[in-house]
Protein backbone atom coordinates (compact mmCIF):
# COMPACT_ATOMS: atom_id res chain seq x y z
CA UNK A 1 0.00 0.00 0.00
CA UNK A 2 1.42 3.33 -1.06
CA UNK A 3 1.76 5.86 1.73
CA UNK A 4 3.09 9.41 1.69
CA UNK A 5 3.77 11.25 4.92
CA UNK A 6 4.52 14.96 4.99
CA UNK A 7 6.31 16.72 7.81
CA UNK A 8 8.12 19.97 8.52
CA UNK A 9 5.24 22.41 8.46
CA UNK A 10 4.81 25.04 11.13
CA UNK A 11 4.46 28.72 11.88
CA UNK A 12 7.09 31.27 10.88
CA UNK A 13 7.32 34.98 10.38
CA UNK A 14 7.47 36.58 6.98
CA UNK A 15 10.93 36.13 5.48
CA UNK A 16 11.53 32.93 7.37
CA UNK A 17 12.24 29.43 6.09
CA UNK A 18 10.82 25.95 6.41
CA UNK A 19 11.84 22.61 4.95
CA UNK A 20 9.06 20.17 4.17
CA UNK A 21 9.70 16.45 3.83
CA UNK A 22 7.62 13.75 2.22
CA UNK A 23 8.43 10.14 3.06
CA UNK A 24 7.07 7.56 0.67
CA UNK A 25 6.62 3.88 1.47
CA UNK A 26 5.02 0.79 0.01
CA UNK A 27 6.24 1.31 -3.54
CA UNK A 28 9.18 1.28 -5.88
CA UNK A 29 8.71 3.44 -8.95
CA UNK A 30 11.42 3.33 -11.58
CA UNK A 31 9.98 6.33 -13.36
CA UNK A 32 7.74 8.87 -11.64
CA UNK A 33 6.59 12.42 -11.28
CA UNK A 34 6.47 13.86 -7.79
CA UNK A 35 4.83 17.14 -6.88
CA UNK A 36 4.16 19.47 -3.99
CA UNK A 37 0.72 21.07 -4.03
CA UNK A 38 -0.87 23.54 -1.65
CA UNK A 39 -4.44 24.39 -0.82
CA UNK A 40 -6.50 26.77 1.25
CA UNK A 41 -10.01 25.62 2.21
CA UNK A 42 -12.48 26.71 -0.44
CA UNK A 43 -9.83 27.14 -3.11
CA UNK A 44 -8.45 24.82 -5.77
CA UNK A 45 -5.32 22.81 -5.07
CA UNK A 46 -2.34 24.61 -6.61
CA UNK A 47 0.80 22.97 -7.93
CA UNK A 48 3.94 24.39 -6.34
CA UNK A 49 6.84 22.35 -7.73
CA UNK A 50 7.60 19.04 -9.38
CA UNK A 51 10.57 16.73 -9.65
CA UNK A 52 10.78 13.59 -11.71
CA UNK A 53 12.86 10.44 -11.62
CA UNK A 54 15.40 12.07 -13.94
CA UNK A 55 15.81 14.97 -11.51
CA UNK A 56 14.13 17.56 -13.72
CA UNK A 57 12.22 20.22 -11.80
CA UNK A 58 9.50 22.77 -12.42
CA UNK A 59 8.19 25.58 -10.24
CA UNK A 60 5.10 27.74 -10.09
CA UNK A 61 5.89 31.37 -10.92
CA UNK A 62 4.78 32.39 -7.43
CA UNK A 63 7.60 30.41 -5.77
CA UNK A 64 10.45 30.58 -8.29
CA UNK A 65 13.66 31.74 -6.70
CA UNK A 66 12.31 31.08 -3.19
CA UNK A 67 11.45 27.36 -3.10
CA UNK A 68 13.67 24.42 -4.03
CA UNK A 69 12.45 20.89 -4.59
CA UNK A 70 14.80 17.94 -4.16
CA UNK A 71 14.75 14.21 -3.51
CA UNK A 72 16.58 11.25 -2.11
CA UNK A 73 15.62 8.56 -4.60
CA UNK A 74 17.08 5.73 -2.57
CA UNK A 75 14.90 6.61 0.40
CA UNK A 76 11.70 7.62 -1.44
CA UNK A 77 11.99 10.96 0.29
CA UNK A 78 11.25 14.33 -1.22
CA UNK A 79 11.89 17.80 0.10
CA UNK A 80 10.67 21.34 -0.38
CA UNK A 81 12.98 24.02 0.93
CA UNK A 82 10.98 27.21 1.35
CA UNK A 83 12.84 30.46 1.86
CA UNK A 84 11.70 34.08 1.99
CA UNK A 85 8.25 32.94 3.02
CA UNK A 86 5.35 35.32 2.60
CA UNK A 87 1.94 35.44 4.31
CA UNK A 88 0.37 34.35 1.01
CA UNK A 89 2.31 31.08 1.28
CA UNK A 90 0.08 30.16 4.22
CA UNK A 91 -1.66 26.95 3.09
CA UNK A 92 -1.80 23.22 3.62
CA UNK A 93 0.98 21.55 1.65
CA UNK A 94 0.58 18.10 0.13
CA UNK A 95 2.96 15.77 -1.65
CA UNK A 96 1.84 13.51 -4.47
CA UNK A 97 3.52 10.88 -6.62
CA UNK A 98 2.49 9.29 -9.89
CA UNK A 99 4.36 6.43 -11.58
CA UNK A 100 5.21 6.78 -15.24
CA UNK A 101 5.40 3.87 -17.66
CA UNK A 102 7.31 5.41 -20.54
CA UNK A 103 10.91 6.54 -20.85
CA UNK A 104 9.87 10.01 -21.96
CA UNK A 105 7.06 11.64 -20.03
CA UNK A 106 5.69 14.98 -18.91
CA UNK A 107 5.84 15.95 -15.26
CA UNK A 108 3.82 18.99 -14.34
CA UNK A 109 1.61 20.06 -11.47
CA UNK A 110 -1.09 21.66 -13.56
CA UNK A 111 -3.75 19.05 -12.79
CA UNK A 112 -4.02 17.39 -9.38
CA UNK A 113 -6.07 14.57 -10.92
CA UNK A 114 -2.90 13.41 -12.69
CA UNK A 115 -1.69 12.12 -9.32
CA UNK A 116 -3.10 9.05 -7.64
CA UNK A 117 -1.08 8.90 -4.43
CA UNK A 118 -1.32 11.70 -1.86
CA UNK A 119 -0.18 12.48 1.64
CA UNK A 120 -2.39 13.97 4.34
CA UNK A 121 -0.75 17.37 4.26
CA UNK A 122 1.24 19.62 6.55
CA UNK A 123 0.18 23.14 7.49
CA UNK A 124 2.40 26.12 6.79
CA UNK A 125 1.50 29.43 8.41
CA UNK A 126 3.42 32.62 7.70
CA UNK A 127 2.66 35.69 9.78
CA UNK A 128 3.42 39.25 8.74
Amino acid sequence: QVQLLESGGGSVQSGGSLRLSCLGSGYTYGSYCMSWFRQTPGKEREGVATIDSHGATTYADSVKGRFTISQDNAKNTYFLQMNSLKPEDTEMYFCAVEPKHTVVFTCTAQDPTDFGDWGQGTQVTVSS
